[in-house]
């Protein structure tokens, strides 16, 4: 885990109500490798985990759900059994923002736990 890592899980998800751009591929290229294992698909920032059931499943969900009520920042998910499937793209520019990458980062977190 790199410094900017740290710094990225530390950040602060700032309110978007569009007027702004999407972050470029350049602003996206420097965020990624302070991701583990997230991928940029259809536009989307993207993630699947695997649990060992469906009680740690969830509770990963709702541990998701804290922090997405902290930061005013949420995510689509898709819920299986022992699987969830996180996208962070920021509707109001219809693209990805700093705040996908902080949410992003601090589920990082959450699943080294």
């Amino acid at each position: 885990m790199t410094d900017t890592f740290c710094d990225l899980a530390q950040g602060k998800c700032k309110p978007c109500e569009g007027g702004v751009p999407p972050l470029g591929d350049a602003d996206i290229a420097r965020l990624m490798p302070q991701l583990s294992d997230w991928s940029v698909v259809d536009g989307k920032l993207r993630k699947d985990f695997k649990f060992p059931d469906h009680y740690v499943t969830m509770t990963f969900v709702n541990a998701i759900a804290w922090i997405s009520h902290q930061q005013g920042h949420h995510p689509d998910l898709a819920v299986g059994y022992n699987t969830c499937r996180v996208e962070y793209v920021t509707h109001a520019i219809n693209g990805l923002s700093e705040s996908d990458f902080i949410c992003a980062a601090k589920i990082d977190r959450l699943a080294d736990l």
